[in-house]
């Protein structure tokens, strides 16, 4: 469709405060703050809208339920392959920008389409298939007590960076069998490409350490993703297995604490009137479902590529840009009303739709639902340590993510003392850096420094 005088591609007229550059750009404090307003200004004005990812990083964003769904379900004309991405093989691209990791095509199920996306999401889905439940659940608990332990003596806690934060990290180290080295440098390097720092040198390092990784259970298998993968009929390469490995981590990393977090904020926040919610009842299931609606864990991503200009509801989509979907505006359209009334799980897109539906729906709310209920069991009178209304959201276009979630508590004694004082120590809260300079071994700065998972493992063989 051609642009009509004065309007946009998009449908917004010129002048309208779309054109504007902090209404446009999805990476800083404004939209982290209230990103549904932004949401609101463009389905005031079409069923997408131009933004920009990162300075110099365009794209369009798609905020209509059934737009999404138009796109998500028709892989004929909307791939996933970023190799093409024009922008990007035009050097228009900055290569240092910090979205790239989360954009550029890796050989996995992410970002392929056709006979090679089923290939490598039948390995994918299948090895995840033999994940036992109870066990993982099992897991999970022991991860969550193995962390609680490290702040219930003190009474405070930001629930966040010490905990949401590190148990999907821990617990992945553990699903893919990492040995102690191994596991400390994937958190170190997951941690680092999600928080945006220094993403070049994390990207380059968690290749290589997951390489290794995969190298190693060639040699020794084990009962674990990893060896699964590699046992596959599918006959995955090296460089594919690496990359169904981020996949799967990065895929469960950042949603999963996200969830976790993002649920515990409401289940600890007031309802207005100043009833605590936990008194009033709130499941955690409801909880979990409450987030996946109003503040998904991913809120703006599912790249897609046009294969060729293409008009989608008046919008004009270009061949070889990015199209993000916005989960968050699709799930608040108010097409949706009724749905949104009852908190229909079928009808909201946290999960996706079409071919790349998330595979690992029913394991991330197992693990959500079992972190949340073991530290809201072992901590029985949690309390925000600030209102609500004075969180702060960590900026980025692709996620809806707390910045901390600091909590107060009466402390009591760790339930397996000799977990205590076997972690990474710092002068400042826990993270999940484990680098030598922020942490040193709590026997002494002689000894080498470790990380979480190499700490976890000195306490739990597993």
């Amino acid at each position: 469709m051609d642009s009509q005088p004065g309007a946009t591609p998009h449908g917004a007229p010129v002048g309208c405060p779309m054109h504007k550059e902090r209404q446009t750009s999805l990476y800083g404090p404004e939209f982290a703050s209230d990103p549904h307003r932004m949401y609101d200004e463009f389905r005031a004005h079409g069923l997408a809208a131009p933004i920009e990812l990162a300075p110099g990083v365009e794209a369009t964003l798609v905020v209509q339920h059934e737009a999404a769904l138009r796109i998500l379900q028709n892989p004929a004309y909307f791939a996933r392959d970023a190799r093409r991405w024009a922008a990007l093989n035009e050097g228009r691209v900055p290569l240092d920008s910090p979205v790239l990791p989360m954009m550029a095509y890796r050989p996995n199920c992410l970002f392929t389409d056709g006979a090679e996306h089923l290939r490598l999401r039948k390995a994918v889905t299948e090895s995840l298939s033999r994940l036992n439940p109870s066990r993982l659940s099992r897991d999970v608990e022991r991860i969550g007590g193995y962390l609680i332990d490290q702040f219930i003596e003190r009474g405070s806690a930001d629930l966040l960076n010490e905990y949401a934060k590190l148990l999907p990290l821990l617990l992945f180290n553990h699903l893919f069998g990492c040995p102690g080295d191994i596991g400390d440098r994937l958190t170190r390097d997951m941690s680092a490409i999600f928080d945006g720092e220094d993403v070049l040198r994390a990207n380059a390092d968690l290749t290589a350490c997951l390489m290794e990784l995969v190298a190693l259970k060639r040699r020794q298998p084990g009962e674990d993703i990893t060896s699964w993968l590699i046992q596959h009929p599918a006959e995955l390469r090296d460089e594919e297995l690496k990359d169904q490995l981020v996949m799967l981590m990065g895929a469960g990393v950042e949603p999963e604490r996200n969830l976790i977090a993002n649920a515990l904020l409401l289940i600890l926040s007031s309802d207005g009137s100043g009833t605590d919610r936990r008194g009033s009842g709130m499941l955690v299931e409801d909880a979990l479902d409450d987030v996946l609606w109003n503040s998904p864990p991913i809120a703006n991503y599912a790249t897609h590529y046009p294969v060729q200009d293409i008009d989608l509801g008046g919008v004009t989509l270009k061949a070889d840009t990015p199209v993000l979907i916005s989960f968050a505006a699709a799930n608040s359209d108010p097409a949706l009303t009724d749905a949104r009334q009852t908190l229909s799980r079928g009808a909201h897109l946290a999960w996706g739709a079409g071919p790349h539906v998330c595979p690992a729906k029913s394991p991330a709310q197992l693990i959500a639902l079992t972190a949340i209920e073991k530290v809201l069991n072992a901590v029985p009178d949690l309390t925000l340590a600030l209102h609500p209304s004075g969180v702060e959201w960590r900026p980025g276009p692709f996620h809806r993510a707390l910045v901390s979630l600091p909590v107060r508590f009466t402390p009591t004694a760790a339930r397996h003392p000799a977990t205590v004082g076997q972690t990474p120590v710092s002068s400042g809260p826990m993270t999940s850096d484990s680098s030598p300079a922020a942490y040193r071994d709590a026997a002494g700065p002689q000894k080498k420094a470790k990380g979480w998972w190499s700490s976890f493992l000195d306490v739990f063989r597993v």
